[in-house]
């Protein structure tokens, strides 16, 4: 069931007006949003939950201190959306670990075999079936929210972006910082540049061409809960390499 922010915007008409006009916006944020939700989740409950952020964007928006509309607004629509999800609460502590062993079993395949393991070989590592592991790979996808693609959001209304935009930042003050986040940007690039094939179109489409989940599965010409086991491969991939590194350097 759809939030009743609709009902709460026709107190305000001008505000009616705008929600008309930027629900474009929360309808495609939705749409992304909908890589990482498994498919029993109702799309128009996500877009209830960006309509809400929306409102919140209209009451606190300052022109003054120098964002534009739509970006501040894109923050605060993303942000409501992942709080009401986290509402649901659907991935108890034990489906957790098993994603997080799914990942780790990746992690150690791939720098033992020195290019990316396939779900057959992890399922053989960990002594499972192939179905187990799909399984944990569908149980997962609601996880990549909190990992490259989740927004944060402070009460001044100042967001420290996502993770891939947070290693592509120009405005670090201090030399080191820049080098610093360029070497965090090469590292995950190469990290990028191992994955499968279809993993790679699958997150150059997402994170750089900024396609929805239907735009993806039209332009690989394959189902969007293939593409989303694609996207949750490729992360959990992402983050089992970048785990190890980290646990290497230090």
């Amino acid at each position: 069931m759809i939030p009743n922010a609709y009902e709460t915007a026709s107190r305000a008409p001008w505000k009616q007006e705008q929600i008309e006009q930027y629900l474009p916006l929360v309808k495609r944020i939705a749409g992304r949003l909908a890589m990482s939700l498994p498919p029993h989740v109702d799309e128009d409950d996500i877009i209830g939950y960006g309509v809400f952020g929306l409102l919140d964007a209209l009451e606190r928006f300052e022109a003054a201190r120098g964002w534009k509309f739509e970006t501040y607004a894109s923050i605060r629509i993303r942000g409501a959306m992942i709080d009401g999800l986290r509402t649901m609460d659907w991935v108890p502590h034990s489906a957790r670990q098993k994603v997080k062993r799914v990942q780790d079993g990746f992690a150690e395949l791939e720098y033992r075999l020195g290019r990316a393991a396939t779900v057959a070989e992890v399922a053989e590592l960990l002594k499972v079936e192939v179905k187990e592991i799909e399984g944990v790979l569908a149980q997962a996808q609601i996880l990549t929210l909190t990992s490259f693609d989740e927004t944060s959001v402070d009460y001044e209304g100042d967001s420290s972006g996502t993770p891939l935009n947070l290693l592509i930042d120009t405005d670090a003050q201090e030399a080191y910082q820049v080098v610093e986040k360029e070497e965090q940007k090469r590292i995950l690039g190469v990290a990028v540049e191992k994955l499968p094939d279809k993993e790679k179109i699958v997150v150059a489409l997402y994170y750089q061409e900024e396609l929805t989940l239907k735009e993806i599965a039209a332009v690989l010409k394959l189902s969007e809960s293939r593409i989303s086991q694609l996207h949750s491969q490729a992360i959990l991939r992402l983050r089992g390499r970048l785990s190890r590194q980290k646990k290497n350097l230090f």
